[in-house]
C-alpha cells in the first residue's frame, strides 16, 4: 500500500468527520492518494470474509454530470475530487468462496461449507448482509479520508436504478451509497444536535 501521513488521529477523525456539501472543484486527487484511500477501505469487514462490496470511482466529469443529475443536481457530485459509488454483489456468497479464505486454509476448511449454507435460497439475508457491508465500508471509507486530509458526504439521494444504468451495474449487484470525498470549500453546516446519551445507550436491554 502506498504510505502517506496521516493528517488526524483516529479518534479525531471521528470526532471531526462532518458531512461537507461543498468541495474545491479543481482540486485533483492524487491517484496514489485515491489507492490509499481504497486500500485503506478495503480493510473493512465482511459476514465470513466474503468482501461483497465493489466501489466504483468517478473521476470523469461526463459521468459526474450524469450522476449529479440522478441525484436531483446536488453540486457535490461534481466539484468533489471522487464520487464513489458503494455497491454489492448479492452474490459474492457463491463465487469461489474459497478464494475469501486462501491465506488461512485451516479456518476456510470449516468456513468455506458454511458460507453455502446459510446464505443460499434467502434473497432476503443477500439485501441485508449487503446493506451491512456498504455502511461499514462507507463509515471507514469517511473515516480514512479525514484522516488524510479530505472532507466527504453520504449520499442516499438519488435515483438508483438511473444510476445502475449509467454504471453499468451487473443485475445481480446493487448501489448502496453514493459518498464524495474533495477538499471543502465551505465548512459543514453546525451540527444538528445529539440526542442525550442515556436516550440511545443504554445496558443489557431496554
Amino acid at each position: 500500500m502506498t504510505t502517506a501521513t496521516a493528517v488526524l488521529d483516529t479518534l479525531s477523525a471521528i470526532e471531526q468527520r462532518r458531512s461537507v456539501k461543498h468541495y474545491d472543484p479543481t482540486h485533483v486527487m492524487p491517484e496514489a492518494l485515491q489507492r490509499q484511500l481504497l486500500e485503506l477501505t478495503l480493510l473493512s469487514p465482511t459476514s465470513f470474509n466474503i468482501q461483497n462490496w465493489r466501489f466504483v470511482v468517478v473521476t470523469s466529469p461526463a459521468i459526474k454530470e450524469q450522476l449529479c443529475a440522478a441525484a436531483w443536481n446536488q453540486k457535490q457530485v461534481v466539484e468533489a475530487s471522487i464520487t464513489v459509488l458503494i455497491c454489492a454483489n448479492l452474490k459474492s456468497w457463491e463465487q469461489e468462496p474459497e478464494r475469501y479464505w486462501a491465506n488461512n486454509p485451516d479456518a476456510g476448511k470449516y468456513l468455506v461449507p458454511m458460507i453455502g449454507q446459510f446464505y443460499a435460497n434467502n434473497p432476503q439475508l443477500e439485501h441485508d448482509e449487503a446493506l451491512r457491508s456498504v455502511g461499514i465500508a462507507s463509515q471507514t471509507l469517511m473515516l480514512a479520508a479525514k484522516a488524510l486530509g479530505y472532507d466527504s458526504c453520504p449520499m442516499i439521494g438519488f435515483d438508483p436504478v438511473k444510476v445502475g444504468e449509467i454504471i453499468n451495474l451487473p443485475k445481480d449487484h446493487m448501489v448502496g451509497l453514493m459518498v464524495t470525498v474533495g477538499k471543502a470549500a465551505k465548512p459543514a453546516h453546525d451540527r444538528g444536535g445529539q440526542l442525550p446519551y442515556d436516550t440511545v445507550v443504554l445496558q443489557n436491554h431496554f
